[in-house]
């Protein structure tokens, strides 16, 4: 995540990994005040076993999109919702992203489905993974009533 601050959102994103039994890390890195640290993570995430790449951040929100452009991992960014533009700012500066440096751009504050999209997209080649998504899956189906109580 860019700041510390983003943190109140990105939390949902780890508690879905932790429900799932993904390994994960959580960090600051700000793509503004801490670039060296960026390239330095960046460079290294697939070298140090990262499959995918949450990055949360608000306004400029750059994160997502800096760190893309130095990996070929998936990278999935979360606009946070800011003050003076309710997280349009964010949204807008990750959707927008330039020709051949994707993201996949969550909803703004949607840490929680970034880290289901981050399990479906290594549910692809890790079974234990991808049993323990679809068991999550059914649960969520189960708790869902057909009929309106009175």
């Amino acid at each position: 995540m860019g700041s510390q601050s983003d943190y109140s959102i990105m939390k949902d994103s780890e508690k879905i990994l932790k429900i799932l039994k993904i390994k994960h890390q959580v960090q600051i890195v700000s793509a503004h005040r801490t670039p060296k640290r960026m390239f330095e993570f960046a460079e290294t995430a697939e070298k140090k076993g990262f499959a995918v790449i949450i990055a949360g951040a608000g306004g400029a929100a750059h994160l997502a999109g800096m760190v893309a452009s130095l990996t070929t991992l998936p990278v999935l960014g979360v606009p946070i919702e800011t003050k003076k533009l309710k997280g349009l700012d964010s949204l807008l500066s990750m959707a927008q992203m330039p020709k051949g440096v994707p993201i996949g751009c969550l909803a703004i504050d949607g840490a929680f489905n970034a880290g289901i999209l981050a399990a479906s997209i290594i549910s692809n080649y890790d079974d234990k993974v991808k049993s323990n998504l679809e068991k999550w899956r059914r649960i969520q189906t189960q708790s869902i009533k057909k009929n309106i109580s009175k």
